[in-house]
């Protein structure tokens, strides 16, 4: 087993999604909210592991602009939830980082007024 395939089995571990379901019918990408800002729409994310390659995805800035809404997963007809999948991208990419990558401190600054509260939240979450 390749290193990237192994990232990628970690990853769908993390998540519990079960991506051999998709049949890449597009609704989750066409249910996203965030995704005309997106470079990697949630179907893509899923044929990359698919794949097995993880290497764009954890460099991908668009697991980041992922508002986490799930309407991705929900539109999914074969239950494959890509919502959790951009989320254990974004814990892969923290845990390699390490722990305290930002103090409490650095927050007011990077507040945006149109950023979604559930955002800050998993925000907190993350680097509590």
């Amino acid at each position: 087993m390749s290193n990237k395939t192994g990232l990628a089995e970690k990853l769908i571990e993390i998540s519990g999604a079960n991506i051999a379901q998709c049949m890449k019918c597009g609704r989750c990408s066409a249910a996203c909210p965030a995704g005309s800002d997106m470079k990697m729409y949630p179907h893509r994310v899923v044929s990359r592991l698919q794949a097995g390659d993880t290497d764009e995805l954890l460099e991908s800035e668009s697991i980041w602009q992922c508002l986490s809404c799930f309407c991705c997963s929900e539109r999914c007809p074969r239950d494959v939830k890509p919502a959790k999948l951009m989320e254990a991208a974004r814990l892969m990419v923290l845990r390699k980082q390490g722990n305290e990558v930002i103090s409490p401190d650095e927050v007011p600054a990077l507040i945006d007024p149109k950023m979604p509260e559930q955002l800050l939240v998993s925000f907190f979450r993350k680097y509590r």
